[in-house]
């Protein structure tokens, strides 16, 4: 096969299924035949607005990160009995030989190419390439789906181990999308004694309840001041400014603030509250190291990834995988399966 579909994303709410060359793999790389890829609000926002900050899209640019496939060709320099690996891909390789990957903070590494970041291609393909080291094998009994979603539960690991949860900690997750709820079941699974999410959607709500949360608030109902939880953990992941404000003010005194979710690039703090309380503030942004323990605590059984999934869909309908959550309340991840 020389030639492959893609979903390329030209403008604004200009979405199309291009055919293009099928990639071939470079000294260290795999080319894996994708299986699922999992929409991300990030794909969502590159549709509707054509940039998220600083990053623009100014030439056609597949769409796409979550992903996972099968290794079908190697490299030179990989082992040529890797093909035929089931993997999920993490979607961002860094230069490795800067100061932040030297220092292992490869997430921070200013020449990093990750997947549908401008200007660089992501996998809602039938093939990609990747670095043979960013291509992670896993169990087969994972699902495609499982395997794909380790991307968005990688972000609620880092930012788990960004706030220091532990045994004893009490957490409040702020957003109940997909980020929120991996983050939340992470809390429990790094032990955290009581886990709370604030949300406006019952369903998602529900759907915490159901995979572990202690306690749910909905905003529109009860304020989290009214709510009387006073958390040691905040993980900030829904980008809302309100939320964000009414969560730092309920953390405990010496608490840490994780702010997860993108919003506005600029947010109001109550900075007498954080500045009393001596609250640590820190940001977070992707994650490092992250996919041994993502296909552990998945393998494992501690998180559960496939109950997110609400919609599967072929490539061709990717524009209805885009817009399912303003469609539908009630979905939360959506999946497409570039081979159907």
């Amino acid at each position: 096969m020389t030639t492959m579909r893609a979903a390329v994303l030209r403008g604004v709410h200009d979405l199309a299924i291009e055919e293009r060359p099928v990639p071939r793999p470079g000294t260290g790389e795999v080319l894996v035949r994708v299986s699922a890829v999992g929409v991300c609000g990030s794909d969502v926002h590159y549709y509707e607005h054509g940039r998220i900050g600083e990053f623009v899209v100014e030439s056609p640019m597949v769409l796409g990160h979550e992903s996972a496939g099968v290794i079908v060709s190697v490299g030179n320099e990989v082992a040529p009995e890797r093909v035929g690996e089931r993997v999920s891909i993490e979607p961002g390789v860094p230069d490795l030989t800067c100061e932040q990957c030297l220092a292992g903070r490869y997430n921070l590494c200013p020449a990093m190419r990750f997947y549908a970041t401008p200007p660089i291609d992501g996998s809602l393909a039938e093939f990609v390439v990747i670095h043979a080291s960013f291509a992670h094998p896993v169990p087969d009994t994972m699902s495609d789906d499982a395997a794909a979603l380790l991307e968005p539960l990688s972000v609620g690991v880092w930012a788990n181990r960004r706030a220091g949860t532990t045994a004893g900690s009490r957490v409040l997750v702020t957003g109940a999308g997909p980020v929120g709820l991996v983050a939340m079941q992470c809390a429990v699974a790094f032990g955290a004694t009581e886990v709370v999410v604030a949300d406006l959607n019952p369903h998602r709500l529900a759907l915490a309840l159901e995979l572990g949360a202690s306690e749910v608030i909905r905003v529109d109902e009860t304020t989290i001041a009214d709510s009387g939880v006073e958390p040691t953990v905040l993980l900030e992941c829904s980008g809302h400014p309100g939320s964000t404000r009414d969560g730092i003010r309920a953390v405990a005194r010496a608490g840490r603030v994780v702010l997860v979710g993108m919003g506005g690039n600029e947010l109001a703090l109550p900075l007498s509250h954080v500045q009393n309380r001596e609250i640590e503030v820190t940001g977070t942004f992707r994650y490092a190291n992250t996919w041994p323990t993502a296909i552990d605590l998945v393998a494992s059984g501690r998180v559960d990834v496939d109950r997110l999934v609400t919609g599967h869909f072929p490539l061709d309908r990717t524009l209805d995988a885009l817009v399912a959550g303003q469609r539908d309340p009630q979905a939360v991840k959506s999946v497409i399966n570039p081979a159907s």
